[in-house]
């Protein structure tokens, strides 16, 4: 019986120390399910993104590289022969560059090959005339294209003609030709915006024109165009003493400017007085110009009438040339110093006479 109730007391005092002890380790490990909570939140989140992957370059990547190599390269060797062929333009003539491609020209048709040649040979002469023959035809182009150009530009620049007028008559070989211009040397055009534009004969015009038309060939050669020189002339000359009408196509268009190129007239340079208040600024031969007053629309001006003594002199004692003479008067105004000396000459004649006549005595 104590046996039995001692048992029965060790079983409870077990059961009470076994609670404690799992009491205890309750308390002193906490729960795991704050941990599993957290397991499945992050679980819950977004699965961070893949890397991306590496770029493999586009099926056409290669050719696409080819063309903008073939597309550069084409854009500098079209600048490259722009280039050299606008510094051979301006370095060397028309003239100089056809003698110097003259042996590259001619290479092509100099090839010849045996009948009996070999394989080799007929692909070496093929290379050959290939590389000869492709040159050789563009500096023909060149030569060709640039001759044509030329062409249109002289037609622009030049004189329409090497002979601007006909040949004198055998008969008036000795006359001297006297050239006049328009502007400011026999009238004077202005504008005005009430009356447009207006042109004045110069005074004396008339009797400069007839007296002098006894002893020169008279020609008018101006930089306007014929379309305003024909009606001009026709009012200002109506005697016909101007035998001869020259407009801008008969100029040389050069640096900007129209020039009268006198050496086109077809006359004999050392005859030729070229008569204009511009004489030494649009004639490429200013050796032959006689300088005239600018006609301004002054109504007292006299200058055209002042120079028919000096011109009528030297058409009646013509000299050998008259570049040295107008070269005497250079600096000078011209019918003043004829003046000056025409009274120098009559005083050393009369001194002269009077010298005679006392040694006479």
């Amino acid at each position: 019986m104590s046996s039995i109730l001692l048992r029965s007391r060790s079983v409870s005092w077990l059961l009470k120390r076994n609670r404690r002890l799992l009491s205890s380790d309750v308390a002193s490990n906490p729960s795991k399910e704050p941990l599993i909570g957290a397991q499945s939140l992050v679980s819950d989140l977004t699965s961070p993104p893949p890397p991306p992957p590496q770029s493999t370059p586009a099926p056409n990547a290669s050719s696409s590289k080819s063309w903008n190599f073939l597309k550069h390269s084409l854009i500098g060797a079209i600048t490259g022969a722009t280039a050299s062929v606008g510094y051979v333009s301006y370095a060397y003539s028309l003239d100089e560059i056809d003698e110097k491609t003259k042996a590259l020209r001619e290479a092509p048709s100099t090839i010849k090959l045996a009948d009996d040649a070999s394989a080799l040979e007929k692909f070496k002469n093929w290379v050959y005339s290939s590389t000869v023959t492709v040159p050789a035809k563009a500096a023909e182009a060149y030569i060709d294209a640039r001759r044509t150009i030329e062409e249109q530009i002289r037609g622009y620049t030049e004189p329409y003609a090497e002979k601007l007028l006909p040949d004198l008559h055998p008969m008036e070989k000795h006359v001297f030709t006297l050239v006049l211009d328009l502007q400011e040397t026999l009238l004077y055009s202005y504008w005005t915006r009430e009356k447009g534009w207006q042109t004045i004969k110069r005074p004396g015009v008339d009797a400069f024109l007839e007296h002098l038309a006894q002893f020169y060939e008279i020609i008018v050669y101006s930089d306007y165009s014929n379309m305003y020189v024909d009606p001009v002339m026709e009012r200002l000359d109506t005697k016909n003493c101007v035998r001869y009408r020259l407009g801008k196509a008969a100029t040389k268009y050069q640096n900007g400017q129209h020039y009268r190129d006198l050496s086109k007239l077809n006359r004999d340079p050392k005859k030729i007085i070229y008569l204009s208040a511009h004489a030494r600024e649009n004639s490429l031969q200013p050796e032959n110009g006689a300088i005239i007053k600018p006609y301004k629309y002054e109504l007292d001006d006299t200058a055209l009438v002042d120079f028919i003594p000096f011109l009528e002199f030297v058409a009646r004692n013509p000299p050998a040339d008259i570049r040295q003479v107008l070269e005497s008067y250079e600096g000078r105004d011209i019918p003043a110093e004829f003046i000056r000396r025409s009274k120098e000459h009559q005083q050393r004649m009369q001194n002269q006479k009077q010298q005679a006549r006392l040694w006479r005595r």
